[in-house]
């Protein structure tokens, strides 16, 4: 049972060089701004240097200057990670509803029935069904010590349950701390683009000795891509990382509930 539980944890443990993520989206992110974004296509006479074509959104997005490969990776990491935590988060649920897995276990623990409660355990084959299994285990074990008092006994089963809940759940929320981070640090670069930009744009105005306005709208409407860049992406790194939180949440709730079952079917049998 031991072994079973340790290589379903390998299967959802997920990516643990998040780093390694990061560098690999930098360096598409480079190529993407240099090949993709900075193509002559996409310019006046064919040259970066001058003005985005009218209507072409990709060269107006180059000209966000060297903010833009920075803000790239950043989404770019968001999305490599959501999609690295659905795979594992999806892992962890299991197999059926865990609902109903949670009311099945329920009946079979009513019925004192601990080897059709460990068998469905078995066919869940996620991170509630291997807390459950661990429980169940500890449950049969405690329950054949006739040197432990009841207290005892019951607290042993609770610290299993601590125990194995403790080697689920990190895995779980592993790489959510790092798109929490680009929620704030992805709109914070877009608004760094957008000041440089401005920046940038009034000290060439100064530099003309007038007002042009053509120039103007330009420069501003460059630097407010990398605002319009900023926000978006950390628009979808916080719904990422809330949506993945509350899987996470009801998994948890789900340990829970079956823990105090659990536990509490031990105390009413064992008076």
């Amino acid at each position: 049972m031991e072994k079973n539980q340790k290589e379903k944890r390998k299967a959802f443990t997920g990516i643990k060089s998040s780093g390694l993520v990061m560098l690999a989206c930098f360096a598409l992110a480079v190529l993407i701004y240099y090949f993709i974004l900075g193509n002559p296509d996409n310019f006046v006479n064919g040259d970066p240097k001058n003005h985005p074509l009218e209507g072409n959104f990709l060269g107006l997005i180059y000209k966000g200057g060297i903010i833009v490969p920075i803000i790239q990776t950043l989404l770019l990491t968001v999305m490599a990670l959501s999609v690295e935590r659905y795979f594992a988060i999806r892992t962890a649920y299991g197999k059926g509803n865990l609902t109903k897995f949670v009311q099945n276990i329920n009946t079979a623990l009513s019925a004192g029935n601990i080897a059709g409660a460990k068998e469905i355990c078995a066919k869940q084959q996620g991170s509630v069904g291997n807390v459950v299994a661990s429980a169940l285990v500890k449950y049969e074990q405690v329950e054949q010590d006739k040197d432990l008092s009841k207290e005892q006994q019951i607290l042993a089963i609770q610290k299993e349950i601590e125990e194995a809940t403790a080697l689920e759940l990190p895995m779980l929320s592993q790489n959510l701390p790092i798109i929490a981070t680009i929620v704030t640090l992805g709109t914070l670069m877009g608004l760094l683009g957008t000041v440089i930009g401005m920046i940038k744009s009034f000290a060439s105005l100064a530099g003309a000795g007038g007002t042009d306005s053509i120039a103007l709208s330009a420069g501003i409407s460059e630097a407010l891509i990398n605002t319009a860049f900023g926000i978006a992406t950390g628009a979808l790194a916080v719904i990422s990382y809330n949506y993945y939180t509350s899987k996470i949440d009801s998994i948890t709730y789900c340990i829970d509930e079956v823990g105090f079952s659990i536990v509490g079917t031990f105390a009413a049998s064992h008076k």
